[in-house]
């Protein structure tokens, strides 16, 4: 069995970033470094650099975040991006969306314990969800798919005139190259890579950004969101 590797003390920066939360995210930080790795949620290996890897690299996406808007994390995963962001932006309000029970499970843990009354966890698909889930301003997603797929299951959940936010790595130009016809199908209007962080985490966090017109997920979703939104105003006077 592999040793845990151990936990380095947060950076003077993770004080800056995250505030009055700091507690909070020193304590997430070491349940993602114990129950984490021991349900298998991250790998060992990036134990030693969470606190710049992953939860500094997703705080910083708070900087193109709009204020007051609700947040749809989709693959929530561990919790990433959507906790840090909601550590940091206590005016938002965050879906965690993901289908694994395992994942859920440690999701409601971590809000639960955290007393993160701004965040909700949702078991379940993308692509189910949608018309059953309001609409949101804003997706968030990190290490789910790639960009033209991840849009097939993001951009569906968004009000019209959202945004989807992804963070990425160094292949995010060749990425959004290589999907713009897909994101134009899906409704996308205006597409950009932003990079966030600076001072914070180096190399800077790399985002996707897609902004949406007034069809969000493009014609065909348009019908699939109407039928789903009569279905449940059946459903709703039927109870």
């Amino acid at each position: 069995m592999t040793e845990a590797a151990e936990l380095p003390p947060a950076p003077e920066q993770a004080r800056e970033v995250f505030g009055e939360r700091f507690a909070d995210a020193v304590r997430y930080a070491e349940l993602l470094a114990e129950a984490g790795v021991q349900r298998g949620l991250i790998g060992p290996r990036e134990v030693p650099r969470l606190w710049e890897r992953h939860l500094l690299n997703c705080a910083v996406l708070s900087e193109v975040v709009p204020e007051g808007v609700t947040v749809c994390d989709v693959g929530s995963g561990a919790g990433l991006p959507g906790i840090p962001l909601a550590l940091v932006r206590e005016d938002l309000k965050i879906t965690l969306l993901e289908p694994l029970l395992r994942r859920t499970n440690f999701l409601t843990e971590v809000v639960e314990l955290l007393g993160l009354d701004h965040v909700t966890v949702v078991r379940g698909r993308a692509e189910e969800v949608m018309g059953k889930l309001p609409p949101v301003h804003v997706v968030t997603a990190r290490a789910v798919a790639p960009l033209d797929r991840l849009a097939t299951w993001g951009i569906p959940l968004l009000r019209p005139y959202g945004e989807m936010l992804a963070l990425k790595g160094d292949t995010a130009e060749e990425e959004l190259k290589s999907a713009s016809t897909a994101l134009s199908k899906l409704g996308a209007v205006t597409t950009s890579v932003v990079h966030v962080g600076e001072g914070v985490v180096d190399p800077m966090s790399t985002v996707v950004r897609v902004e949406v017109g007034e069809s969000p997920g493009g014609v065909r979703f348009a019908a699939k969101r109407a039928k789903a939104a009569r279905t449940g105003r059946a459903r709703r006077r039927r109870g």
